[in-house]
């Protein structure tokens, strides 16, 4: 019989990293972290073979749902927790993870198996009745949306205009009773727009959870990303089901995300961001700005807010010593997510991080100078096509260039264009060859099209570790994030700056490395290519087995080509000589 879900926990685990086909990156990477100690909450993950053979058959069919059983027993007698219990409640993530990173492209769902009865329990066994009932508006709000197929606006603007009645800013705000109330409006919102109860039943959750993930593995967003990065639509993805860890849970709690290294720069820096009192999805949504988690992570936007370090040392020291831990055993920069619960560090995911190619660059030279890999490794460790993206132009502003704002510097590189609100819009402007910056509060999976269509991207909320940055820097465009002091207007399609309202169709310059924002089009320059670079091209003649020659036809462009390696003329194209404007009317006549 095939097996189709593994264990992990710190007692007993079934897979390693080295199995990321049948278990994805994130399965296998928690299976490995729970191998050498890592503080990682247990539980299981339903293989890709199981995706497959749901995607078959369009159903779960009774030998994997025999095993989920089983392992759903094994966590229950681990945590001492039973799904739907009165007593002791489990509850789970349910997570999606491919084989290959497809950040925010896919499903997730927090805190299944809450329901009317579970979350009055949890009030009692915690005594922290705001937890729970926070726990219970997040669960539903996730839920309908990926689960039950409301459309995720809808549920989002009753909670904006809740809270707006209330004069109250930030969902921390929020009293227990004011959560109930949201509970209330949720799920007759639910009935009113589906005609559908929000399920009591935590099994019955757990399954079309489950088979809501497999399904997303389908979803228009995921195939748009795969195309883009030629993934396989053959792979499926796993499903890991979890035991919750609760950043939200007071003061002494925090969820975040950081990274080994610095991704945009490849500085060797621990770098990254959290929320306290928090689950991580708002993390990465970007719904509320988020903190540094040391004084090396402070920038224009989160200066003035406190850092992990300083609110919770012990925790943050603990932190410091899982990535150093995570970095020598992985021999890589890793992009990790944390929960904070009362004090105590979980681990909820490790990967290889997305970065930017000059940091790609930068992480691999310096990983060889620091005797982690070999020149070999460093080499293979740069995408080819990345490279690209070092020659992106930068901006030359003069002083009588208007500047604009200033954001976060998310993803290198200077654009130009009009402004377009909406990935339609972007998607239109596109097709007709006009460039264009997609502008808007913060961007979802659902804006993928319009993020790929434009020449660049700009957010007024989120951090660096944000979906606007993250896919940004994955897709080589230049992107400037967290920009509170742009107002963004979606329904009047205008945004404010100030003293300054612009609207569709006027021109601004976002430069990604610095993240500033322009009005109109900036002239731009040339990069320059570092000792990096020339270092790891300097590996690459090393190691190669074939000559590179060039096409070029002018002075000019033989001295580029030379400044980028080339060993000589492949193709010299007579005709092109005479392109020349003092030449070309004379070759005409």
């Amino acid at each position: 019989m095939n097996q189709f879900t593994y264990f992990f926990s710190k007692e007993n685990t079934d897979g390693n990293k080295d199995m990321k086909g049948l278990l994805g990156g994130k399965g296998a990477n928690l299976a490995e972290m729970s191998s050498i100690g890592i503080n990682v909450p247990p539980g299981f993950t339903i293989s890709t073979e199981a995706c497959l053979s749901f995607q078959k058959d369009g159903e779960i069919n009774s030998i994997i749902k025999e095993q989920v059983l089983s392992s759903l027993k094994q966590l229950e007698s681990i945590t001492k927790k039973n799904m739907g219990s009165e007593t002791k409640p489990l509850l789970v993530s349910v997570r999606s993870g491919a084989a290959i990173s497809m950040p925010g492209m896919m499903d997730t769902v927090l805190n299944l198996g809450m329901n009317d009865k579970v979350v009055e329990t949890i009030s009692e066994l915690t005594n922290n009745s705001r937890f729970a009932w926070d726990s219970y508006r997040r669960f539903i709000q996730m839920y309908t949306d990926v689960v039950l197929g409301l459309n995720s606006s809808i549920l989002s603007v009753a909670f904006e205009d809740f809270k707006d009645d209330r004069g109250l800013k930030s969902d921390t705000d929020l009293t227990t009773e004011d959560l109930k109330q949201v509970v209330k409006v949720f799920k007759q919102t639910l009935m009113e727009e589906s005609g559908v109860s929000f399920p009591q039943d935590p099994m019955k959750q757990l399954w079309l959870a489950i088979e809501a993930v497999f399904k997303s593995w389908s979803n228009p967003r995921a195939i748009k990303y795969r195309e883009l990065n030629n993934i396989s639509n053959d792979l499926g993805t796993a499903v890991n089901v979890q035991s919750m860890v609760f950043g939200n849970m007071g003061d002494d709690s925090a969820t975040g995300v950081c990274f080994t290294r610095d991704p945009s720069t490849g500085e060797k820096k621990f770098f990254g961001e959290f929320l306290p009192n928090a689950q991580g999805e708002d993390v990465v949504a970007g719904i509320r700005t988020p903190c540094p988690i040391n004084d090396e992570s402070k920038n224009d936007t989160n200066k003035e807010e406190h850092t992990l370090s300083a609110l919770m040392p012990e925790s943050y020291q603990d932190l410091v010593q899982v990535y150093q831990k995570l970095e020598a055993h992985y021999k890589d920069m890793q992009d990790i997510e944390f929960t904070i619960e009362k004090g105590q560090l979980f681990l909820l995911q490790t990967r290889n991080g997305k970065r930017t190619a000059s940091a790609a660059i930068k992480i691999a030279v310096d990983m060889v100078k620091e005797k982690m890999i070999s020149e070999k490794e460093a080499i293979m460790r740069v995408d080819p096509n990345g490279i690209n993206q070092l020659l992106h132009p930068r901006i030359n502003p003069d002083p009588s260039e208007v500047f604009l704002a200033q954001g976060l510097p998310a993803s290198p590189g200077a654009a130009s264009g009009v402004l377009a609100f909406t990935a339609e819009e972007a998607v239109e402007l596109g097709e007709k060859g006009i460039k264009c910056i997609l502008v808007r509060q913060e961007t979802s999976p659902e804006d993928i099209a319009g993020m790929v269509s434009s020449s660049g991207i700009l957010t007024s909320r989120g951090g660096m570790t944000s979906h606007a940055a993250v896919v940004a820097r994955g897709m080589g465009k230049p992107c400037v994030a967290g920009c509170s002091s742009a107002t963004i207007h979606e329904k009047t399609k205008t945004i404010t700056i100030g003293d300054k309202e612009l609207k569709s169709g006027d021109k601004i310059t976002i430069e990604g490395s610095s993240g500033k924002v322009f009005l109109g089009e900036v002239p731009t320059e040339e990069a320059d290519l570092n000792e990096d670079f020339n270092t790891l091209m300097e590996w690459s003649d090393k190691y190669k087995t074939m000559h590179v020659r060039t096409n070029a036809d002018t002075p000019k462009d033989v001295q580029k080509a030379l400044e980028f390696g080339a060993e000589g003329i492949g193709l010299c194209r007579t005709e092109h000589m005479f392109f020349d404007a003092e030449r070309i009317l004379a070759v005409r006549e």
